[in-house]
């Protein structure tokens, strides 16, 4: 869990300087590439909807609490929670992704949804900045820097996310565990022990039916036996 946590931490705030240093200085037309956003993305395919709720509302809160901030608190932060939510319940069961299509359908969706949404929530407080800026250009153009910049970003932080998780099946591949050593009576009367196998007419201790009332691995009277019984018959 610490593992993670400082994981997300140092991939948000590299995320971030390298988004408000380099990525929003290129002058690039329409909306900024949202690396912050493919980050978000890449651990929630990894960490599931839960931890990818959290990663996504606490880099959002420290991008709308950091400089040079121009929007109301916790705006930034709605729209990544919810983002890093639906990128989890994708998350595949095995831990790998079937398809490379997969993680730049969800780059796209999110790259439409968070605009929206963020578009959405600042027509509530009153911020009306995307209406002049274009909201069709914004869409587009988020698209587009997204999906070119995911391949870069998302499988890089999906591989160092799945070096956080503990895989319980790691030991499946040591083979199976070594079988208890076990003492049976063949039929010549003589012990034995193996490791659970059965050849050549042996039996394990619990396979014996009778055993210690002298009869054998077949079922029959074994000659130790009838050889204790006849010395019985003589003494009486």
């Amino acid at each position: 869990m610490i593992q993670r946590f400082l994981l997300s931490a140092a991939l948000i705030v590299g995320a971030m300087v390298v988004q408000v240093s380099i990525l929003a200085r290129l002058g690039l037309p329409g909306a900024v590439p949202d690396l912050l956003l493919l980050v978000v993305i890449g651990l929630a395919l990894v960490y599931g909807h839960v931890t990818g709720c959290l990663i996504g509302f606490f880099g959002g809160l420290f991008i709308d609490l950091a400089p040079p901030s121009d929007h109301a608190v916790g705006r930034y932060a709605l729209v990544l929670c919810v983002v890093g939510y639906a990128a989890g319940l994708l998350k595949p069961e095995t831990g790998q992704l079937r398809s490379v299509m997969t993680p730049l359908m969800v780059v796209a969706a999110a790259a439409v949804g968070s605009t929206l949404l963020y578009a959405g929530v600042g027509a509530l407080v009153g911020d009306t900045a995307a209406r002049h800026v274009g909201l069709t250009g914004l869409l587009i153009s988020s698209v587009i820097y997204d999906v070119l910049l995911a391949p870069f970003v998302v499988p890089g932080v999906m591989a160092l996310a799945r070096r956080t998780v503990t895989d319980p099946a790691a030991g499946a591949g040591q083979g199976p565990a070594p079988k208890p050593r076990r003492i049976g009576l063949n039929r010549r009367g003589t012990f034995f022990a193996d490791r659970g196998t059965r050849t050549g007419g042996t039996a394990g201790l619990g396979t014996v039916p009778g055993f210690g009332q002298g009869s054998g691995a077949s079922g029959k009277p074994s000659r130790s036996g009838r050889l204790s019984r006849l010395a019985g018959k003589s003494v009486k």
